[in-house]
């Protein structure tokens, strides 16, 4: 019978697996349409990831670039766009599920207002285990001094997968691990409250979201941004010692002649290529969630 309470369980289980495939969805699409800004300022990041490397001022890696031509420009720029569209589908879907989970059995542990950034936080943590092998080879193919001896994408992956998993594929793990959980939580955390208060301002819904997502990754890049640095030169060399987190941490930071100016050098073209992307992935995805509902 249909009014019986067998079937109607069976019913509400179907609709919230159906939300649930939905945020996956949602976030998958919202990613694969940003993958356009990405391509268009793939030259930022990669101009942004020669200064973490070699700390050169942004004239001389803009003419360096400029000398080696356009194939080798977009060099690395597979990883990123496809890493890009499958972390927006785990990334938003996995922490909706966990914060359904969390919403119906721990209300009485967490505040309710904690429960989207510790949602977010368990899914960097998941984020970081799936992609770190998608950035280590990203960072490998962008580094000029690997053209050489690793000049595709075959030999890269090929030379990684004969090493250990610690310094192969899944080199700077930890701090990459404690960059997207704290981000994560950070952003999912941030997201709303950000987005009710420029709403007040008059702003229309996916201008809201939109200013919402450049507002939020702005300060997760500044706040981040050292960590970032740390996993580029950690993860650019293949082979060689392969020397602990505050090992690098203490060679980066004499690197830099203890500067954080120096530290910091490309940050603002960071701050950049998040405001795009983050912001245009946080405004279809709020847009795609709110006509679902």
């Amino acid at each position: 019978m249909t009014g019986t309470p067998d079937h109607k369980q069976d019913e509400e289980s179907f609709r919230d697996g159906v939300v649930r495939f939905q945020s996956y969805l949602h976030g998958g699409t919202s990613s694969l349409l940003s993958t356009i800004p990405t391509l268009i300022v793939f030259p930022v990041y990669k101009t942004v990831f020669r200064q973490q490397i070699h700390n050169n001022p942004l004239h001389q890696v803009v003419a360096q670039l400029y000398k080696e031509g356009p194939v080798k420009l977009y060099r690395g720029v597979a990883p990123p766009l496809l890493m890009r569209t499958l972390n927006g589908t785990l990334l938003f879907g996995l922490q909706d599920t966990i914060l359904r989970h969390l919403s119906t059995s721990s209300q009485q542990v967490f505040p309710t207002a904690a429960l989207p950034a510790l949602a977010g936080f368990g899914a960097g943590i998941v984020e970081a285990v799936v992609f770190t092998p998608f950035e280590r080879v990203q960072n490998v193919l962008q580094n000029s001094q690997n053209d050489r001896h690793l000049p595709t994408l075959k030999s890269v992956l090929q030379t990684l997968k004969t090493q250990r998993p610690a310094s192969g594929y899944y080199r700077a793990f930890l701090p990459i691990t404690a960059r997207n959980a704290l981000g994560s939580s950070l952003y999912f955390g941030l997201k709303g409250p950000v987005c009710a208060l420029v709403a007040v301002e008059g702003l229309s819904p996916t201008a809201s979201s939109f200013a919402s997502g450049t507002l939020t990754s702005m300060l997760i890049s500044l706040t981040l941004y050292p960590l970032s640095v740390l996993v580029a030169n950690m993860q650019a060399q293949v082979g060689g010692e392969a020397k602990g987190v505050m090992d690098c941490w203490r060679t980066l930071w004499r690197s830099r002649q203890r500067s954080v100016a120096l530290l910091y050098r490309g940050g603002s073209l960071v701050i950049l290529r998040s405001c795009i992307t983050w912001g245009i992935a946080t405004a279809i995805y709020d847009r795609q969630e709110k006509r679902s509902s």
